[in-house]
């Protein structure tokens, strides 16, 4: 009677170690490079909208892929301006927050910022305009992030996640 609890237990102990998971950690500080996953405009987004970047490359720990390229992480715009009349330049600026593992689990960035600028045109729209009245409408140039733009986030805290062996 002995004999069969105990091929039981083995059997127990055996599946545990079979299907352990190994943890990692991913350190505050660690870079990982984004690209933007579309082309973005200021005059096309509102504020509060979330912007799509992608993991360029394979973030590997300790022999182990910690995050996995093709790893989507969000961006929140926190200004978008289209550029207007008398040469204002248009205005975009895209925080990167976070990105979420395969495994569900959630990684933080610290201070990722995106800051994309058009060119101002005001004296020239100002000066055009004292010679030639309709020059006052020329407009700034505007902001926009082309698809594939780059940008490196930096992990905002020590991240353990588990990874399977």
């Amino acid at each position: 009677m002995k004999r069969p609890i105990l091929f039981l237990m083995c059997i127990a102990i055996a599946t545990s170690f079979a299907f352990a998971q190994k943890s990692i950690t991913i350190k505050a500080g660690t870079i990982v490079p984004l690209q933007a996953v579309k082309q973005i405009k200021a005059a096309d987004v509102n504020e509060g909208e979330i912007v799509d970047f992608q993991v360029t490359h394979d973030i590997i720990i300790d022999n182990y892929i910690a995050i996995p390229r093709g790893t989507i992480a969000k961006g929140i715009v926190n200004e978008a301006k289209k550029s207007s009349i008398a040469g204002t330049k248009g205005r975009l600026v895209i925080n990167i927050n976070n990105l979420i593992l395969p495994s569900g689990e959630q990684i933080f960035f610290s201070n990722t910022t995106v800051r994309i600028y058009g060119k101002n045109r005001t004296p020239l729209a100002v000066v055009s305009a004292i010679i030639v009245w309709p020059c006052i409408f020329i407009p700034g140039t505007k902001a926009v992030m082309p698809q594939g733009y780059e940008v490196l986030a930096s992990v905002a805290a020590n991240t353990e996640i588990k990874i399977e062996e």
